[in-house]
């Protein structure tokens, strides 16, 4: 009997060495970064929630805004309201047929009205503000600038969308600034993974969305000139103090270095 002793004692250390060189490699959870992907499968329907901008829920689906505002009758002042029943849909031509397609083309001054969506006579009394700003003429983009400082610590991954920008380390309370002048359409920290975000609207084509910011010092509807400081860097929503770094064109997730000047 001593052999299948020594047998189930060569065994049992056999098993305590297999369990130490598991748990000496570390759990496989999945990075934070990794809540900027978008879902797998986008539902048909939204309901808007107080904060919500149709901004920042066209951003949240990699749809376009225009688009998304065709499909649910939703004017140029892109006004929405809680409670409301969003289609998740940005397939309309004609939201694209009546949109400048260079980059560079101004908006027009002519759209200021906000166009308000119908709702039942209800909800209005309990209706809370979440009307985006008005349009405004914003200076066409010739060129992009970096907005902070920093070693690219992530970059931008097409693949399936896993990394929609690109990740720049910093110090807390680092400067943040505008990389092209804009107006400010969403300010908050209602997406989840992005902590502290704002989202400013260049034109009809392109977006920039800086997170994980300390502090926003900029307000929805506010116009922001191109390298004005508009939040302080931070780590909010992630694990580390940087800035993630994002340009949507119609909606979707380009690489930012393409447009960025180059570093020395």
């Amino acid at each position: 009997m001593s052999w299948l002793r020594f047998l189930n004692r060569s065994l049992l250390f056999a098993g305590a060495a297999i369990l130490l060189l598991a748990c000496g490699s570390g759990p496989n959870f999945a990075p934070v970064e990794d809540l900027h992907s978008p879902p797998e499968r986008v539902p048909e329907y939204y309901v808007v929630r107080s904060g919500d901008t149709l901004f920042s829920i066209a951003f949240r689906y990699g749809l376009d805004f225009r688009g998304l505002a065709s499909a649910n009758g939703i004017g140029r002042g892109y006004a929405i309201y809680p409670g409301q029943k969003l289609r998740l849909d940005d397939s309309s031509s004609s939201a694209r047929a009546t949109a400048p397609v260079a980059s560079s083309s101004p908006e027009s001054s002519s759209s200021n009205a906000l166009s308000k969506p119908k709702k039942p006579a209800a909800s209005v009394a309990n209706k809370q503000r979440t009307t985006p700003p008005p349009e405004r003429v914003i200076t066409p983009i010739s060129t992009w600038l970096w907005p902070s400082e920093g070693t690219i610590v992530r970059g931008f991954n097409s693949s399936q969308y896993a990394h929609k920008g690109i990740d720049i380390a910093g110090k807390l309370e680092q400067p943040v600034t505008a990389a092209a002048a804009g107006v400010v359409v969403y300010a908050g920290s209602g997406l989840v993974g992005y902590g502290k975000l704002l989202i400013v609207k260049h034109n009809d084509r392109y977006l920039s969305a800086y997170a994980h910011n300390n502090r926003l010092l900029v307000k929805e509807g506010e116009t922001v000139r191109q390298g004005q400081t508009i939040a302080k860097m931070g780590d909010t929503g992630t694990d580390s103090v940087k800035l993630h770094f994002e340009i949507r064109e119609d909606g979707k997730p380009i690489n930012p270095v393409k447009l960025l000047p180059k570093r020395n």
